[in-house]
């Protein structure tokens, strides 16, 4: 059977048919899917029923995995997923609800902000695959800003202005915004911040994105209060309705997204006591966005 690629919005999000992510798939299908997430930024497989060495496998046919290390606040023994796999759920290491006012609950409150997985590090990730495996009966839906479309709706001057600044990206900035500030030493070690091109092209589109996120502390040689002002003002720019798409989960679904051209955020749902179960498999970049990466503070 051939893939069908069907467009869910003016700007990018397809909808792909025609495979079960359960087989192996050719080199042509892989590179046909490859070549979709370039053209457009998010696509979303629905009807999957697939176990999480199934997912892994699939990953796999996009490039090498990210180990879900460094990205949270969770101890090794409060583990419910492998380390290959992104536990994005709402669920402890023993399948039950995190109580309100679990410390890995409040830092995981972060994924609600405007971010690009991974971007707090030096080789940020390529794309993300997140499977739904149960969700709450409303609410928790994962919002979609598709950073080409919002980069060739600025104006020459702050396309120029922006063309060659670098930012400073850490889980303690976007963190900080809710207010969560109480790292452990070993965890201020592990989110010291890294710097980002503010300015990046896709290779197989040549289009250009704002490389945005809420892990955006400041702007290299600007003052933070003028760097966090322009960065709000580009992210409120990028996140209009006409940028953005919102994907309502069904048990099955799998959405596939590029980090390098979407920003993304989880929406909130009304009963916090219902389980959702999300399992996140992420694939690895190929290397830093700027010489000055490994210059961070």
């Amino acid at each position: 059977m051939s893939i069908a690629i069907k467009q869910l919005h003016p700007h990018f999000v397809a909808e792909i048919s025609g495979l079960d992510l359960r087989q192996p798939l050719t080199p042509e299908k892989a590179t046909a899917l490859d070549r979709a997430l370039d053209r457009f930024g998010v696509l979303v497989f629905h009807g999957q029923d697939i176990t999480d060495e199934q997912q892994l496998t699939f990953t796999r046919n996009l490039g090498a995995i990210e180990l879900a290390i460094g990205g949270n606040v969770t101890k090794p023994e409060e583990r419910r997923l492998s380390v290959q796999i992104g536990d994005v759920s709402n669920l402890d290491q023993h399948g039950k609800v995190l109580a309100k006012d679990d410390r890995r609950r409040m830092f995981n409150l972060g994924n609600r902000l405007w971010h690009s997985d991974s971007s707090y590090r030096s080789t940020p990730a390529k794309c993300s695959l997140l499977s739904c495996r149960s969700k709450p009966a409303a609410g928790g839906n994962t919002e979609f800003a598709f950073m080409p479309a919002a980069y060739d709706a600025l104006d020459a001057e702050t396309k120029a202005e922006i063309e060659d600044l670098v930012t400073e990206h850490s889980l303690i900035y976007s963190r900080g915004q809710l207010g969560f500030s109480q790292f452990t030493p070993e965890e201020l070690k592990t989110f010291t911040p890294v710097r980002q091109a503010l300015v990046r092209a896709n290779d197989f589109t040549g289009r250009k994105s704002i490389y945005l996120s809420a892990h955006i502390g400041t702007i290299v040689s600007w003052h933070m209060p003028e760097a966090r002002d322009f960065i709000r003002e580009l992210t409120e720019h990028a996140t209009q309705p006409e940028f953005v798409h919102a994907h309502e989960w069904a048990v099955g679904d799998l959405v596939i997204w590029d980090n390098r051209q979407c920003l993304h955020r989880v929406r909130p749902f009304k009963d916090t006591d219902e389980p959702r179960d999300m399992r996140r498999t992420t694939v690895a970049g190929i290397g830093p966005t700027t010489p000055l990466a490994a210059e961070a503070a």
